[in-house]
């Protein structure tokens, strides 16, 4: 015959498998379990099984376990997770890919009906249309001023009604309402609020970051690197080009003025003297046919634009 366990012994046996986790898992959901029944939480065991582990238990015993951990390995990164540990809350020991783990676990949500001092997770809308209730039953929709009619014998209501707002406490008329109308508003599950990885905690939302958000993040952050160095003056890997573009122009405007020569300046010169030269960079497609006119006119506007116009424009075809 076997004995019953003591609350000591499970508290040991408890610790020994948290410290276990520990030590082989270093990615970890921290998720909040409001509402979740067993039932619930047993079908989400059964579709993390093969690469994912999830522990529930009360906050302060975790916290001791994790605490006595980090002392007895000299691995204070453990600590980190101590923080996550309010509410309730279990923690889901994976190997798997986090946002891939964190979308299973969204999918087994279960609609739940609005019980009276709940506080809404989200807006609830009783939508327009016959409810199927007798007129005797209009008492409850005058409580809570929806406009309804008679139609055919039963309760219409006419227009959609914001019945209850995200953040407020469900009242037991709106709950009565909405159990005669068999709406169920509420849909519970585990929910991912933190992310452990290898000591660093961070928010789950960082896991919908796609590889082009993050190249269109790092673009950014060259682009104001590159602007602040240029407003400044200080050479970068990222500013030196537009820096010896920048040099390159005025020196190439200071050649035009001064009569000063160097190679490139002299191209330059050549195509100011000769207009006709501009039509050699004009792609063939364009000054073909009927194209060979039109193309034509903006070389000779631009003999007549500025120097300096001329000079920054020329600046950069010929430095490329």
């Amino acid at each position: 015959m076997v004995g019953k366990v003591s609350k000591a012994e499970k508290k040991i046996a408890y610790d020994q498998k948290l410290c276990h986790l520990l030590d082989e898992y270093t990615q970890i959901l921290v998720a909040a379990a409001d509402n979740v029944g067993s039932n619930q939480l047993q079908n989400i065991r059964h579709g993390l099984r093969g690469h994912s582990v999830i522990l529930m238990g009360k906050n302060t015993m975790m916290k001791r376990s994790v605490r006595m951990h980090a002392e007895k390995t000299g691995n204070n990164a453990f600590l980190n997770l101590i923080p996550l540990l309010v509410g309730n809350v279990g923690l889901i020991f994976t190997k798997g890919d986090l946002k891939e783990v964190r979308e299973e676990v969204a999918k087994y949500k279960v609609g739940a009906p609005a019980r009276v001092g709940l506080v809404a997770p989200v807006d609830v809308v009783v939508p327009p249309g016959n409810t199927g209730l007798d007129p005797s039953q209009t008492s409850f929709f005058q409580v809570l001023n929806i406009p309804t009619k008679i139609n055919k014998g039963t309760v219409e209501i006419i227009t959609p009604v914001e019945l209850i707002k995200k953040g407020d406490k469900v009242g037991s008329s709106e709950a009565a309402l909405l159990a005669k109308l068999g709406i169920r508003p509420f849909s519970y599950g585990l929910v991912v609020t933190s992310v452990y990885e290898n000591g660093s905690v961070f928010s789950p939302e960082v896991l919908d970051l796609t590889e082009d958000d993050l190249v269109e993040k790092f673009a950014l952050g060259v682009s104001m690197l590159t602007s602040l160095a240029l407003a400044i003056h200080y050479p970068t890997i990222a500013a030196a080009p537009h820096m010896l573009i920048n040099g390159y122009k005025n020196a190439l405007a200071i050649a035009v003025e001064t009569g000063y020569s160097f190679p490139l300046a002299d191209k330059v010169k050549e195509y100011l003297e000769d207009p006709s030269k501009f039509g050699v960079a004009i792609p063939a497609a364009v000054v073909a046919g009927s194209s060979a006119a039109a193309a034509a006119a903006p070389a000779v506007e631009k003999k007549e634009e500025s120097v300096e116009e001329s000079d920054d424009d020329l600046g950069f075809g010929l430095f490329d």
